[in-house]
């Protein structure tokens, strides 16, 4: 069996044998993404995109949490970004997470952390776009979009 940093290098040269590097940070679709970290889920590809045009964001969920405000505020206010799409998914494995099934390490002494768990995908979709639409940290003329991705179908449900 190949080692995970045997198969890592031997992918990186075959990417640097045609990497053509992109000169600006600025996503030319003026655009950011939060989506799932879910493996099953290829942004660029879902959306019809290409690297260069979007600033693709992603956490265990697709929650709008204080680090994607931060992102979005950065990529708006540094990079030029206008359009936010929020996408979380179906078969997600944080619909149904309950906050004592993730631990800290035993006696670490570590505080607790919000783990935004989904109980209806529909609702904490709509209260993610609300917290971007009033956070004060972003631009009151962002254009905020929501999708529910189908992980079976691959189609986009826009809220």
């Amino acid at each position: 069996m190949v080692d995970i940093r045997e198969r890592i290098d031997e992918g990186n040269r075959r990417y640097q044998a045609d990497h053509a590097p992109i000169e600006s940070a600025r996503p030319s679709a003026r655009l950011a993404v939060l989506t799932c970290m879910d493996a099953r889920i290829d942004p660029l590809r879902v959306l019809g995109l290409h690297l260069g045009e979007v600033h693709v964001l992603r956490n265990a969920g697709a929650r709008v949490t204080e680090d994607m405000i931060r992102s979005l505020a950065i990529s708006q206010q540094a990079l030029g970004t206008d359009t936010i799409v929020v996408m979380p998914h179906t078969g997600c494995g944080v619909i149904g997470l309950q906050p004592d099934n993730i631990h800290p390490r035993s006696g670490s002494g570590a505080e607790a952390i919000e783990l935004y768990p989904i109980r209806d995908l529909q609702q904490s979709l709509q209260d993610d776009l609300a917290r971007l639409r009033n956070s004060p940290w972003l631009r009151p003329d962002t254009r905020i979009l929501g999708a529910i991705f189908d992980i079976k179908t691959g189609a986009l449900d826009w809220v």
